[in-house]
């Protein structure tokens, strides 16, 4: 059964010319079926004359060049508009005479350069055409001769329009190809946002600390061992991360952060001099998927300007369950150290905002009367990753 699942597949490898060929195979045999003899068009309305050997030839110019009617097209449109001036002006009036339509509409739709050109040419053409089959007794006068320039002309206006659609879409899924890329950069940039910042910060936090213990051995090894472990699960993270964008790695979903994970995480920042105090409300869903991660980052990115801008200030985080939404208030007061404190960009409270938004939710940070840093977010349970 898989084999002929694979058929579509194996047969879009052919080259083009080979896959129109079975077309025009068919057209050119229709044309010696019995039944359909006489059944072609018949410009000028002269009398019919019988099949003869110069008709074989005739049949096989306007079918043949429809196997090349998309990758030559004006080739294919010459050729063939021969073989009907041939077949009217010699009244075999066969059912091949139906490859000038196909082949207009081919022109129309994969004719890319000069097609004006092939346009004009194909007009004047028609007028020794009709001016011929005129002399020979045609009775279909001006208005005769107008109408079917005007069918032809239609046949390579709908060619014209097949281009244009074809031409909407590859523009279409342009945009969608360029907004799925420009996406996944702005999710990579966030991510690596939230994991190099907050890591790093601990470590210039925990390092200046460090600094002021050269006093106290056990103190100034804890320091230390606390800069080794922050920087190890900057590594982990990292790696964990570039392996998402390699081209080899496994299609399964990447693990990612919950609020299970909070309490290591107020962990890291109390070792790094951060007093905080967690406070958790309610029961998290069973399964929240991105909310539970956007939870988290709200959370660390809080932490993180805590670290940087008011080291040593007390800051409380607050997690409320609901039924249908988790908010997260991360406050810190104004007093503090603020030494070894890295300028920020803002950039991570902005991806906060795209990301909480994203999900439906509401996204506030700023500065208190009292002088404090809250930052507020509201996120709907129930999102999926």
């Amino acid at each position: 059964m898989s084999k002929f699942r694979r058929l579509p597949d194996l047969w879009r490898q052919w080259p083009i010319a080979v896959r129109d060929l079975p077309f025009a195979l068919a057209l050119a045999l229709a044309a010696v079926v019995p039944a359909l003899e006489r059944q072609g068009t018949q410009l000028g309305d002269l009398p019919d004359r019988p099949y003869d050997a110069l008709t074989v030839g005739v049949v096989a110019l306007e079918c043949l060049p429809l196997a090349v009617r998309r990758r030559w097209p004006a080739v294919c449109l010459a050729l063939v508009s021969l073989g009907f001036a041939i077949d009217q002006l010699r009244g075999y009036h066969t059912i091949a005479g139906t490859g000038l339509a196909i082949a207009l509409i081919s022109a129309g739709a994969h004719l890319e350069r000069r097609r004006w050109v092939v346009a004009g040419l194909a007009s004047a053409a028609y007028v020794p055409l009709a001016i011929s089959l005129d002399r020979l007794g045609s009775g279909e006068g001006v208005a005769g001769f107008t109408t079917f320039y005007l069918l032809l002309a239609l046949a390579w206006g709908i060619g014209a329009w097949l281009r244009q659609n074809r031409a909407a879409e590859a523009e279409r899924r342009r945009h969608v190809e360029q907004a799925t890329r420009t996406a996944e950069r702005t999710r990579i940039a966030r991510e690596l946002h939230d994991i190099v910042t907050h890591h790093v910060t601990a470590m210039v936090v925990q390092a200046e600390a460090a600094r002021y213990l050269t006093g106290a051995p056990d103190k100034l090894d804890q320091a230390l061992t606390a800069i080794t472990g922050t920087g190890r699960r900057a590594v982990g993270d990292l790696r964990q991360l570039l392996d998402l964008l390699n081209p080899d790695h496994s299609t399964g979903d990447p693990r990612t952060p919950s609020v299970g994970d909070l309490d290591t995480l107020v962990d890291r920042s109390r070792q790094a001099g951060q007093p905080v105090e967690f406070v958790r409300e309610g029961t998290p869903a069973t399964a929240t998927g991105s909310a539970e991660e956007a939870a988290y980052r709200v959370v660390q990115e809080a932490l993180t300007n805590a670290l940087k801008h008011a080291h040593g200030s007390r800051t409380k985080v607050r997690l409320h369950h609901g039924e249908r939404e988790t908010t997260v208030e991360v406050s810190t007061d104004s007093s503090g150290s603020g030494s070894a404190s890295p300028g920020g960009s803002g950039r991570g409270l902005v991806g906060l905002r795209e990301r909480v938004t994203a999900l439906g939710g509401d996204f506030s940070a700023g500065a208190q009367a009292d002088g404090g840093f809250l930052v507020r977010a509201r996120i709907p349970a129930g999102n999926p990753s």
